[in-house]
């Protein structure tokens, strides 16, 4: 009883910590990632590739197969085929065994082929994960950003009521007249109307958000609100956007040199026993083997290694094209996105200071609307410059998070 009491207990706790990790960031981000059918479809190729390395290696062992030819060409009243020919028939069963010689440096240049290859697929992995990153914390800020903006309409609806409730009283007193009381009223109904529509909103963003996380969820959660550090980017050597073409570059190096290893001679042994036999003399005694070796020498193909060199060098020189323009853009953007940082972080602190002027505003109309000295205009007005500021400074700060997140993307 006590340990069935104690397994119902730690369920119940992983079951809570899996629901509040369903708030946070990382719990999209890792869902996304493990969702992802592209970064699955680049493991498969990564295992693709291991079996071809052991189709490789098999390859080249002794090939082993049977082959049998069983024929009859009589010939009836002088019609058919030459005997010389036919020998009027055959009847065979050989067991061949052949055997491929190749240095061990043509087979280190194909093993060697196919670890770029997968060094490339493990580099576009991790691309894709930063793109998956980007895309899913982008995401994950327009909503949070619209909840943000839903909690700030609800605040000032919140606020609104209750100076409805006070210029309700305040009008029965006569205070005020019963058109300020309805223009009030009528501002309180857009509120409504403008709570309803974040709403919506948020519901939507959130939906976008499983979607691309690859969540199946309806059921819309608060989001708590993520904390980013910006991380210095690699120097650009390093980087796996510019790994890509340093990869590139040795894939076009080691092809060049499988070129010139279909171009060299190639050595085939090959061995077989069996029965061979066309019944013309002792059938019975055509039992043998045989042995004997292949060889093949290229010499002449219409220079078809030219053409295969010359369409290297045109991969060479598309790579090292966008190489350049990859390494004139790569500083120039993050220079672009701090800038971007900084202007948006100044324009929050002017934004702060505009919203403690509007918040004083809102106070010192209460204060008269509870004396029947405000002006309802006034006071709407100061609320709709608060609600403008609130807004504006929850736009500045996710989109002050997001410069982060662009930043960020070019840190691996």
């Amino acid at each position: 009883m006590r340990n069935r009491l104690l397994l119902i207990i730690i369920l119940w706790i992983a079951g809570n910590h899996s629901y509040a990790q369903k708030n946070t960031l990382d719990f999209y981000l890792q869902e996304a990632i493990r969702n992802s059918p592209l970064l699955k479809d680049y493991q498969s190729q990564i295992e693709s590739n291991g079996i071809d390395s052991e189709r490789i290696r098999a390859q080249y062992k002794p090939q082993v197969t049977g082959s049998s030819i069983n024929s009859l060409a009589p010939v009836i009243h002088g019609y058919g085929y030459d005997p010389a020919v036919t020998n009027g028939g055959q009847l065979s069963g050989i067991v061949n065994v052949n055997q491929a010689l190749v240095s061990r440096s043509n087979l280190s240049a194909q093993y060697k082929n196919l670890q770029l290859q997968n060094e490339g697929i493990a580099n576009n992995s991790r691309i894709t994960e930063q793109d998956l990153k980007r895309t899913i914390t982008n995401q994950y800020l327009t909503a949070f950003g619209t909840l943000q903006e839903l909690g700030l309409a609800k605040e000032i609806h919140d606020l609104l009521k209750k100076e409805v409730d006070i210029l309700k009283t305040l009008t029965e007193k006569n205070v005020y007249r019963q058109t300020d009381y309805l223009t009030l009223l009528v501002t309180v109904q857009q509120q409504d109307l403008s709570l309803r529509q974040l709403d919506i909103q948020f519901h939507n963003d959130y939906a976008t958000l499983n979607y691309l996380a690859g969540i199946v969820d309806t059921a819309a959660v608060n989001l708590d609100e993520p904390s980013f550090t910006i991380s210095s980017p690699p120097g650009i050597d390093h980087s796996v956007f510019f790994q890509k073409y340093t990869i590139d570059s040795l894939i076009l190096v080691q092809n060049r040199e499988l070129i010139n290893y279909n171009y060299k001679p190639k050595v085939n042994i090959y061995a077989n026993g069996g029965y061979l036999s066309s019944f013309a003399y002792q059938g019975y005694k055509n039992f043998g083997a045989s042995v004997g070796l292949d060889l093949t020498v290229p010499i002449y193909d219409g220079k078809q290694k030219k053409m295969q060199y010359r369409k290297l060098d045109i991969s060479e020189r598309s790579r090292n094209n966008y190489k350049s323009f990859y390494a004139s853009q790569y500083y120039q953007q993050i220079s672009l996105l701090r800038q971007q940082l900084q202007q948006t972080e100044s324009l929050i602190g002017d934004i702060n200071n505009q919203i403690k002027y509007s918040d004083g505003l809102i106070q010192v109309n209460t204060r008269l609307l509870e004396t029947g000295d405000a002006k309802i205009a006034d006071l709407i007005i100061a609320l709709n410059n608060y609600l403008t500021a609130k807004n504006l400074l929850t736009q500045n700060k996710v989109s002050r998070l997001q410069i982060i997140n662009q930043i960020n993307y070019w840190n691996r």
